[in-house]
């Protein structure tokens, strides 16, 4: 019975090695790369290096004040930093992602953190970026930056996320 059960923990154990080193992440189609990969890889796409905001990858968050979906004098200076990033790189696709502070109900942050993504979508397209480059999406109040439950973290999670990723050529 020991001899039994000592074969079987460790056919088990050995399947656990084996099977756990086979475990994918993502569709396996290569459709896009991440904001690290496009920051790592500086003038891949387009003419000269990726610009670096300090602390925030390629691109500069927007903020927004309280319960507000209006791009603010220093959210515009953002987008328009933003703009001309994008304009250095055509063919890349960006993601505004929408993000509110914890207050309020899931359904309220959802619907404004979708006018916040849209609000910035609308400054960018003002700019020249075309619409179609321009994807909008709302997370309301479900990934936090800042997971405190203060003034100054409520005043980092109000904000919009520039997501980038591009089309790879298929293998």
């Amino acid at each position: 019975m020991k001899k039994t059960l000592f074969s079987f923990l460790a056919i088990l154990l050995a399947e656990s090695f084996v099977f756990s080193g086979c475990s994918s992440t993502g569709d396996g189609e290569g459709n896009g790369i991440s904001e690290q990969d496009l920051n790592a890889q500086e003038g891949r796409f387009g003419s000269g290096s990726i610009p670096s905001a300090e602390g925030e990858g390629i691109f500069k968050d927007v903020r927004f004040d309280y319960d507000s979906a209006r791009v603010n004098d220093s959210g515009r200076q953002n987008v328009e930093y933003n703009a001309e990033v994008i304009r250095k790189n055509p063919g890349v696709k960006i993601t505004l992602e929408g993000h509110c502070d914890e207050r309020g109900t899931a359904e309220y942050n959802l619907a404004l953190g979708d006018k916040r993504a849209k609000a910035v979508k609308s400054v960018l397209v003002s700019y020249g970026i075309p619409s179609s480059q321009l994807e909008t999406i709302s997370y309301g109040k479900e990934i936090p930056l800042d997971p405190g439950h203060d003034e100054s973290a409520y005043a980092k999670n109000r904000r919009v996320h520039f997501a980038a990723s591009r089309d790879l050529p298929n293998k």
